[in-house]
């Protein structure tokens, strides 16, 4: 039987302690990271979710301002053709695609709320004023959906970019590569009103 000393036991006890936290720290920084993980893909079905509620929206909205706004034929296909490319897109696979189609759709349906403000008899018409509400209310809700995300995607990509959580993204290949919804350009540039004026 080896004898160790008192030194030698000390020293493996403290390794073996070191080595007990090493791995209670690994694991805990692996839970928080997969939890996170699946908080942006909750967060992203949320959108998904809310974005096709504004889908089953636009087609009656178009409906109801067909009959107003004949001049705005080309806008209300546009709008038709995006909504149609947008349900097609998973936002859980895809989301560059998604976020990029939903921003033109966006774009699109801003240039249609404006164009609606020429047309006094729709934008007077109680069924259209309902469609507009609900449409609104669609919208806020799209907004929160949104911010939920982007704080998801925020919270995974500072675990998983920031040490000692990268080093456990690597081992355990946690990505944060979700992108953010952001202001397109459209929304940031100044707006023209005479190109809405008649």
């Amino acid at each position: 039987m080896v004898y160790k000393s008192g030194k030698e036991r000390a020293m493996n006890i403290i390794l073996s302690i070191i080595g007990v936290l090493l791995v209670i720290g690994f694991y805990v920084l692996y839970v928080s990271l997969i939890k996170k993980k699946n908080k942006v893909k909750e967060a992203s079905s949320g959108v998904d979710v809310q974005l096709k509620k504004r889908y089953d929206l636009i087609p009656n909205l178009l409906q109801m301002a067909e009959k107003f706004m004949v001049h705005e034929k080309s806008l209300m296909t546009e709008i038709v053709r995006l909504r149609s490319e947008a349900m097609k897109k998973d936002f859980n696979t895809s989301p560059e695609e998604t976020i990029k189609v939903t921003e033109e759709l966006d774009a699109r349906l801003r240039d249609f709320w404006l164009s609606v403000e020429n047309y006094p008899d729709l934008k007077s018409n109680q069924t259209m004023l309902q469609a507009m509400q609900s449409f609104n209310e669609v919208e806020e809700h799209i907004a929160a959906a949104r911010r939920f995300y982007n704080a998801a995607v925020n919270d995974l990509k500072n675990t998983a970019e920031i040490f000692p959580g990268n080093i456990v993204a690597k081992v355990v290949g946690v990505k944060a590569d979700m992108p953010f919804f952001e202001a397109e350009a459209a929304a940031k540039e100044r707006i023209d009103i005479k190109r809405y004026m008649k």
